[in-house]
C-alpha cells in the first residue's frame, strides 16, 4: 500500500510542476526551463537528459532540484497557480 501512495505522491507532484512551469517557465535559466521540458514533458532520464545537454547527471538533478524549489518559490510569492484552481473550482 505504501507504493501506492507514493506513486500517488509522485504524480502529484509532477502535475504540480507542470502547471507552475506552464505559469512560471520563463523566469527559469534557459538550461533550468530544457531540463525540467525533457524530464517532465518528454519523459526523459537524467542520463538521456545530461548526454542531450553536455553535462553531468548531476548538474541535470542539480538544475532540476533548483528549477523546482525556485517554481514553488514563485507560486508562494505570487499565488497564480492557486487563483487560477480557485477560479476554475479546482
Amino acid at each position: 500500500m505504501a507504493g501506492a501512495a507514493n506513486r500517488t505522491e509522485k504524480i502529484d507532484s509532477a502535475v504540480e510542476i507542470g502547471i507552475l512551469f506552464d505559469l512560471y517557465g520563463p523566469l527559469l535559466s534557459e538550461r533550468q526551463q530544457e531540463c525540467v521540458r525533457l524530464y517532465y514533458d518528454e519523459n526523459c532520464s537524467l542520463t538521456e537528459i545530461a548526454d542531450a545537454a553536455g553535462i553531468t547527471k548531476q548538474a541535470v538533478s542539480d538544475a532540476l532540484r533548483k528549477a523546482e524549489k525556485s517554481l514553488r518559490g514563485y507560486e508562494e510569492k505570487l499565488g497564480l497557480a492557486a487563483r487560477w484552481k480557485k477560479e476554475n473550482g479546482i
